[in-house]
């Protein structure tokens, strides 16, 4: 199968690995010729240029650009596509996304590995980047069938965990356990970095370890992502982030009447319950 990519990034580049090596012929377009052209050493991809016309030849197409500008992406790629191309994305919001250009394309099929590193750019790209890790397919009643599954072999082949789901519920979900997270995390970064004392703030740069390292990952990630989930998942990162702090609030509260008793019962159910969104689930 001819299989697009636009975007050699971390996950454009990461399909490219798995996907040639299951024998597809993939053909990358980048920005950049030295993208290309790393792309081509690395054996990522089998061509690679700065036009979308060479896509033309392209069975399915994966959008891997940041959130804005898959949009724009699918409307420039559009004349250069059979009418039997199937599009798809792998951005991290889906609700405006699929409605635009599920508008504009109707082969189009949403979706969100969720998977990545803490690195960016096609330096960063690997093997099995996705194997273990869930896979999202956001269909809607007007998406085709047959895209559907086109899109779902492929992804399947990629050794991920596979979901279907509504791009709504999508979204609310990932508010929850990526968009949150991340927002919360910059939060914590930046109230240590307000401590008024430098030597105290010193200290504590110095003695960080493992649980701030932990917690502050995300938070010290790419800005443009962090502002583009906000940006196109705002209703939903709002809702969290409100019942979020509602939560906060009551552990502030047990803490200032030393309620202890409340506290650890709080903090039991958290370890209990963290386990849930850890555990392995069946593909």
């Amino acid at each position: 199968m001819n299989i697009g990519i636009v975007g050699l990034g971390l996950i454009g580049g990461s399909l490219g690995l798995d996907l040639r090596s299951l024998g597809h012929q993939i053909l990358g377009v980048s920005r950049r010729s030295s993208t290309c052209q790393e792309a081509l050493a690395r054996g990522i991809v089998d061509d690679a240029g700065v036009n979308l016309s060479m896509l033309a030849a392209a069975d399915v197409v994966f959008i891997c650009t940041p959130l804005g500008a898959i949009i724009p992406t699918v409307e420039e790629l559009i004349p250069h596509l059979s009418a039997n191309t199937i599009v798809t994305d792998v951005g991290s919001v889906k609700t405006p996304i699929v409605k635009a250009a599920a508008a504009i394309w109707p082969n189009f099929v949403g979706g969100h590995p969720m998977a990545g590193t803490a690195e960016s750019g096609l330096d960063a790209a690997i093997s099995n980047l996705f194997a273990g890790n869930p896979y999202v397919l956001t269909p809607v009643e007007t998406t085709p069938a047959n895209a559907v599954k086109v899109v779902e072999e492929i992804v399947r082949s990629l050794a991920c965990k596979f979901y279907l789901c509504s791009p709504e519920n999508h979204d609310k979900a990932v508010a929850w356990i990526s968009h949150l997270p991340v927002i919360v995390s910059a939060g914590l970064i930046d109230a240590c970095m307000h401590e008024t004392d430098p030597n105290v703030l010193e200290l504590a740069q110095q003695l960080a370890s493992s649980g701030f390292r932990d917690t502050s990952r995300v938070g010290g990630g790419n800005p443009e992502l962090g502002v583009m989930m906000a940006r196109y998942n705002k209703g939903e990162l709002l809702r969290s982030l409100q019942q979020y702090r509602h939560r906060v609030d009551e552990l502030i509260a047990h803490i200032e009447q030393s309620d202890w008793h409340a506290l650890e019962e709080k903090l039991k159910h958290t370890q209990h319950s963290r386990p849930e969104f850890l555990a392995s689930k069946n593909f």
